[in-house]
């Protein structure tokens, strides 16, 4: 087995999986809001989204940065030099940033502390899409 593409395949899950979370616990967020005087259904959305970034968002990040590390010590560290890898880096960074931006929507939802409304979730969930589309092409095509 080649074990390159081992690790290429689980940092593409790993990947996969995270950006799944990026993108849905927004949308989350933007139900949650819309109904905060319901408790019921607040008690509902505190549930999936802290299950969402603790069980699948935050052990898919640290895969996604662990088998991307893995990949770079397996090609060698002197890719780091490549211009398009610098930046690729450079945008996950900036996932990561807001993944932890995430974390603090959760906590102050978890708090009762929310003052964002629906449609400030609805454009933050932009954020990831677009630094994904950046980030393919990026890899895809190298062009730097």
């Amino acid at each position: 087995m080649n074990t390159y593409l081992f690790f290429k395949s689980l940092h593409l899950i790993a990947v996969i999986s995270w950006m799944a979370g990026l993108l849905y616990l927004p949308r989350i967020f933007v139900y949650h809001a819309e109904n905060m005087n319901k408790e019921e259904i607040c008690t509902v959305f505190k549930t999936m989204e802290r299950k969402l970034y603790n069980y699948i968002m935050m052990p898919a990040m640290i895969l996604s940065w662990l088998f991307g590390l893995i990949l770079i010590s397996y090609v060698g560290f002197e890719t780091l030099s490549a211009k398009w890898l610098q930046i690729k880096l450079v945008l996950v960074i900036l996932l990561s940033i807001y993944h932890f931006y995430l974390g603090s929507f959760l906590l102050s939802f978890s708090q009762n502390n929310n003052t964002k409304s629906s449609k400030f979730f609805r454009w933050l969930n932009e954020f990831p899409t677009l630094l994904l589309i950046i980030i393919v092409f990026i890899v895809i095509f190298k062009p730097i």
